[in-house]
């Protein structure tokens, strides 16, 4: 039996779990994760940790280094798609994933994905929906740093960008 989640159902909880719930979309296909609680910024929502570690990167990696790519143990968190206005943080350096709202139940969670990216294997254009939105996803190497400012990024991010600065 399929549940049902949003007023014109569309979307299907494909897996529950204690902080969140994977959502599909029934024309689409794509997934989500959504909030299963409700959480305040800063909290943190879940510890991670690697569930493999590769030298390359791909769709379903968070980069952690210059060549370390992990894929996210617990696995739900994959589903955590882009926005340029995230809801949640990947904090590679205490592996955790924290709060950057308030998020209430149901709420999608979304991350920045160049806050841990810095050059991404698949760019994208953007159809997030933020007035801010920046349309082409390509890594935080690409992004000015005005733009960069108004994130929060991982301590490699930050480093690469202090590289960056070095040499210019």
């Amino acid at each position: 039996m399929q549940n049902i989640i949003s007023l014109n159902q569309s979307k299907v909880i494909v897996s529950k779990h204690v902080v969140a719930n994977v959502y599909q979309d029934i024309d689409n296909k794509q997934f989500a994760l959504h909030a299963a609680i409700a959480f305040n910024k800063g909290d943190v929502i879940a510890d991670f940790s690697a569930a493999t570690t590769q030298s390359y990167a791909s769709y379903l990696t968070v980069q952690v280094d210059t060549d370390k790519h992990i894929t996210l143990k617990p696995a739900f968190l994959q589903y955590i798609n882009h926005s340029c206005e995230p809801t949640v943080f990947f904090d590679t350096a205490l592996m955790q994933l924290t709060a950057l709202t308030d998020i209430k139940p149901g709420q999608e969670f979304t991350f920045f994905y160049p806050s841990t990216e810095w050059d991404m294997a698949q760019p994208f254009v953007c159809n997030c929906g933020s007035k801010n939105c920046l349309q082409l996803i390509n890594g935080a190497k690409h992004l000015d740093k005005k733009t960069l400012q108004k994130y929060q990024l991982t301590q490699f991010i930050n480093q690469q960008l202090q590289l960056k600065k070095q040499e210019a």
